[in-house]
């Protein structure tokens, strides 16, 4: 495995495993499962309601708390916002069984922003997460973040793939400090990703799969990954990437395929901007043990 550097001196794995859509019930297996195949960086959130679940899997793995490195998320909080931003950090800590987080991020930058961001700024300084950043936070929502208070998220979690490949927001966030970090790595196979023909080509010329050329291509741009799988043989794939690299041509070819746009949720789309600041977590996971 190999780890990028946080600005704050942390390491994190440019790998990991991520745990989202994964429903509750085979979350523990599936986490176990990872951390068998080698992963050590495990990525989680409030939102997905599995906390808990990964959690008894790191208990029973038996791998000692400072070879991990564990990422959950804040939802958008009701106010007052500091508060409940404690109280939140507080219940994912219970949930997951640790005494701290490696990284604490802001899941989606709706809200009371800065008050959340005040709290996670003194959760930081007490040590409770060693490293504090933000998801889905496009360019200027960033800059304003970083310009206007004490600590810059030392992440920027946002959706990155061949087909939305963020060059522009990666070099800001190179410029600010900031360390971006890939969700839907794999595009969750949209555009038919894992039957491209220049991936799979790719693919052949190094004896490797499509997913594993995505994922390369992503930790040569020095972008920290996430996979989901169930798959046990699949989490033994996506982790194996680091016996090959793709060339200068290769990379280049894959940078043509950007389209510049999202395959998921515009963060600047109005309609999408209501419902995701509306959306309350309590009501969510209700709504995911009904399933």
């Amino acid at each position: 495995m190999q780890n990028v550097t946080l600005s704050n001196g942390v390491e994190m794995p440019v790998l990991g495993f991520g745990v989202y859509q994964i429903p509750p019930e085979q979350t523990e297996q599936a986490v176990s499962e990872a951390l068998a195949a080698g992963y050590r960086l495990l990525d989680t959130a409030a939102y997905y309601g599995n906390e808990e679940a990964v959690g008894r899997a790191i208990e029973s793995s038996g791998i000692p708390r400072a070879d991990l490195f564990v990422t959950t998320k804040l939802w958008v909080q009701d106010a007052p916002a500091q508060e409940n931003t404690r109280r939140a950090a507080e219940a994912s800590l219970a949930k997951l069984g640790l005494d701290y987080l490696d990284l604490y991020l802001m899941h989606q930058p709706y809200g009371d922003v800065y008050g959340q961001w005040r709290a996670m700024e003194e959760l930081n300084r007490e040590g409770l997460a060693k490293a504090i950043g933000v998801a889905n936070f496009y360019p200027d929502r960033l800059v304003d973040l970083v310009i206007n208070n004490d600590i810059t998220p030392a992440v920027n979690q946002i959706e990155t793939h061949p087909f939305f490949q963020r060059t522009a927001d990666q070099r800001l966030m190179r410029e600010c400090g900031v360390q971006i970090q890939s969700w839907g790595g794999l595009a969750e196979g949209r555009n038919e990703l894992f039957t491209h023909p220049l991936l799979s080509e790719i693919g052949k010329q190094h004896g490797k799969s499509v997913a594993q050329v995505a994922l390369r291509w992503l930790v040569q741009r020095s972008v920290v990954a996430i996979p989901k799988s169930v798959r046990p043989e699949r989490m033994v794939e996506n982790i194996a990437v680091f016996d090959f690299e793709l060339t200068d041509d290769q990379m280049a070819s894959i940078a043509a395929l950007d389209t510049g746009a999202s395959l998921f949720l515009d963060h600047h789309d109005p309609k999408i901007v209501a419902w995701l600041a509306r959306q309350r977590l309590t009501r969510h996971v209700e709504q995911l043990r009904l399933r």
